[in-house]
């Protein structure tokens, strides 16, 4: 009699065995890949979750807020130790503790002031796990002037949304805004500072099981666009979970968009944030032969007028930069309005103040201007800003 020899079973696999397996599946992709979440609450907490689970190298994750108690039933990476820590920093940790080979970084800071657009420009695809339109609205203009794609998701009780943009080639976010959504939120930018502050600070009503079901609807987006696959861009997913009546949609360029030209150049620049804007000028003159002006991609207050006594003060700082005490006239108690620089042109007596100085945070790129030629200036000595 015969006797065969049992074969041998590896039943150690290495981690990423069973993804290898998928016929079409780079694995080296996915560990060389630079993610942008912006957003780390109920939503980002299910998409950083899995992109770490799935081998992702380079994660930059964003969010100002703390944790709460109200985090912690919907909230995947948090714990109760965790409460009043920044949910970035917390996340990045979890992340970490998930994959050990991830590279996660946090920047626990706003969105619109703190996070510089060198940073959706090293990213390969921007994900947005976002709970308002102007925050929206800032990550469809800064991933369209740095031509890198995005995958919005949104979540309300048990249903949710995702969509995907890639301007110019696409539909953008603001293609599909309806009227009603430029009216609130144009009302929301004529409010005054201190009520804008009151709108942020309200919360939208969540479920971890939708935050489940759409930031694994994103991360699946992201994988295809980082495996050259066709990916939901210029399109949207809804799903409804309460009468499982779930429906695809394609959304049509806006011919009155300004997102859809091609994006500019842009180039790096041996300058930080503490280089002036002199010597900021100075180079952009090197690349253009002559400047005209230099445009900002984010609005700075310059200066706060007190309409009731007419006191300005000098700030240049981002409007979600200012305290209560600085919004409020120091000489009367009214709110003062704010003036902002858009534009800096050499007539202007910010050339000897630094990059920091006038509110721009690290990493940050601005676009010189002559004639009909823009070129886009990356801030780029801030090595560590990088992520």
């Amino acid at each position: 009699m015969t006797i065969c020899s049992p074969e041998i079973i590896n039943l150690n696999e290495e981690r990423f065995a069973r993804l290898r397996a998928i016929e079409w599946w780079d694995q080296e992709k996915v560990r060389t890949a630079r993610i942008l979440v912006i957003g780390a609450g109920a939503l980002g907490n299910e998409v950083i979750k899995n992109l770490a689970l799935l081998g992702v190298g380079h994660l930059l994750i964003v969010d100002m807020d703390r944790i709460e108690a109200s985090n912690l039933s919907r909230s995947v990476l948090f714990r109760e130790k965790d409460e009043g820590q920044f949910k970035a920093s917390t996340a990045a940790r979890a992340a970490r503790e998930i994959y050990p080979g991830i590279d996660a970084r946090p920047i626990d800071g706003n969105l619109l002031a703190d996070v510089g657009l060198g940073h959706f420009r090293w990213a390969q695809v921007v994900v947005g796990a976002l709970d308002n339109r102007e925050a929206r609205v800032f990550t469809n203009s800064s991933c369209a002037r740095v031509g890198r794609p995005w995958i919005d998701g949104g979540i309300d009780v048990l249903s949710g949304i995702v969509r995907g943009f890639a301007p110019p080639q696409t539909a953008c976010y603001e293609c599909t805004m309806s009227k009603v959504d430029w009216d609130l939120l144009n009302k929301r930018r004529s409010c005054s500072l201190l009520a804008r502050r009151a709108i942020a600070q309200r919360g939208t009503p969540t479920t971890p099981t939708a935050a489940s079901i759409i930031g694994a609807c994103q991360v699946n987006e992201v994988m295809k666009i980082i495996h050259g696959m066709d990916a939901l861009l210029g399109r949207g997913f809804v799903f409804e979970g309460l009468g499982h009546n779930s429906y695809s949609s394609n959304y049509q360029i806006n011919p009155d968009c300004p997102w859809h030209d091609p994006a500019s150049e842009i180039e790096d620049l041996d300058l930080t944030s503490q280089s002036t804007i002199g010597e900021l000028w100075k180079q952009a003159e090197k690349k253009l032969g002559a400047v005209e002006a230099i445009d900002l991609a984010r609005e700075i207050v310059h200066k706060l007028e007190c309409p009731s006594c007419g006191k300005k003060q000098t700030v240049l700082k981002a409007a979600e930069k200012l305290s209560e005490d600085q919004i409020k006239c120091a000489s009367c108690g009214s709110e003062c309005s704010p003036l902002f620089l858009h534009s800096i042109t050499n007539e202007s007596d910010l050339m000897n103040k630094k990059i920091a100085e006038i509110g721009l945070p690290e990493f940050e790129i601005v676009w010189a201007r002559r004639d009909e030629k823009i070129l886009g200036l990356q801030i780029s000595g801030d090595t560590h800003a990088k992520g």
